[in-house]
């Protein structure tokens, strides 16, 4: 008992000597580091756990650190940067219409996002609607299409006709003109009639195998990481650029869905076919590929070349400007 005494006055002994030196130190404020003798008339606070000179602080330094954490949203927590304790923040009471203005407020702030978000889906919505009405009118007819959708229901249209936009933009994020290019190259390259129409050359041994390979690589990677602005305007022009090839090759119909449907099918064929045709001519050009040898006549022949293509092409466009200016 006697220990546990001595222990205990040599504590409270030991606390009253570290405030007796805090007191002879004075308070200084650890955001402007100003001491009490500074300024007498500032108002201190200890707004945390901390001890020794971190625990005092002036109110007002306190009050603009407080603010650059909060960022104008009053309700932000603010902690200690030492201890991590929370400061203890009080409003005074203003009323409750004021308290009702803040619950508004905060209501408001809140809901905003989903209001904008229902807003765009809405317009959205009618957008692929007015698209739909337009389309329906562009491909069977004006009139036809006016008096079909005045004698269908006004709920079927509101739901079929934003489809169609959907409808064309998914089909076209389908890519079939490389199962069409694989097929031929697997299948179609020993026929010699195809080759005046398609070239089927390639490598040989294993160099054939790589590029092959990478080839099929690249068009799963084109096919995953395809244009959605392409995408979205070639499917929204479609029907537009199939009327556009209906009206100047199939005039002789008169039914101008199946003219409409003829200038689509052409369209997506030609397109297709070119692609195809593009892609087998990469193919061959990566597959030709060469590495020469490192002599004084290649570095002349093909450096020389490519320097003075690409001066020709520098040259061209500083005309091109000077022109322009």
């Amino acid at each position: 008992m006697s220990e546990d005494k001595n222990a205990g006055v040599h504590g409270d002994s030991g606390n009253q000597a570290l405030q007796a030196a805090e007191e002879e130190n004075g308070k200084s404020c650890w955001v402007c580091f100003a001491t009490e003798a500074d300024d007498r008339l500032a108002a201190w606070v200890q707004p945390c756990k901390c001890i020794g000179t971190t625990k005092w602080v002036h109110q007002s330094c306190l009050q603009r650190w407080v603010d650059e954490k909060q960022r104008g949203n009053i309700s932000r927590k603010v902690l200690c940067p030492q201890c991590k304790a929370e400061y203890i923040v009080v409003f005074p009471s203003m009323g409750a219409f004021v308290a009702l203005l803040d619950a508004m407020e905060e209501i408001t702030h809140k809901i905003s996002p989903f209001i904008a978000g229902g807003v765009l889906l809405g317009s959205i919505y009618w957008i692929a609607i007015t698209y739909g009405a337009v389309t329906v009118m562009q491909v069977v007819g004006h009139r036809e299409g006016l008096e079909m959708m005045e004698s269908a229901d006004p709920l079927v249209l509101l739901v079929l006709l934003p489809t169609i936009p959907v409808t064309l933009i998914s089909a076209k994020m389908y890519n079939w003109e490389d199962p069409v290019l694989l097929f031929l190259r697997k299948y179609c390259a020993k026929i010699p009639a195809l080759a005046y129409i398609l070239p089927f050359g390639s490598a040989e041994g294993d160099r054939g195998a790589i590029v092959t390979g990478q080839a099929n690589n690249a068009n799963q990677n084109q096919s995953s990481h395809l244009s959605p602005t392409r995408i979205f305007c070639s499917a929204l022009l479609l029907p537009t650029i199939s009327t556009i090839i209906g009206k100047i090759f199939f005039r002789s119909i008169q039914n101008n869905l199946h003219r409409t449907i003829l200038g689509g099918l052409t369209y997506i064929t030609i397109k297709g076919a070119l692609k195809i045709y593009h892609k087998q001519m990469l193919y061959i050009r990566h597959s030709s590929r060469k590495i020469l040898d490192y002599t004084e006549s290649n570095l002349k022949l093909y450096r020389t070349s490519t320097a003075t293509s690409t001066a020709d092409v520098a040259s061209g466009t500083r005309d091109d400007s000077e022109q322009v200016v």
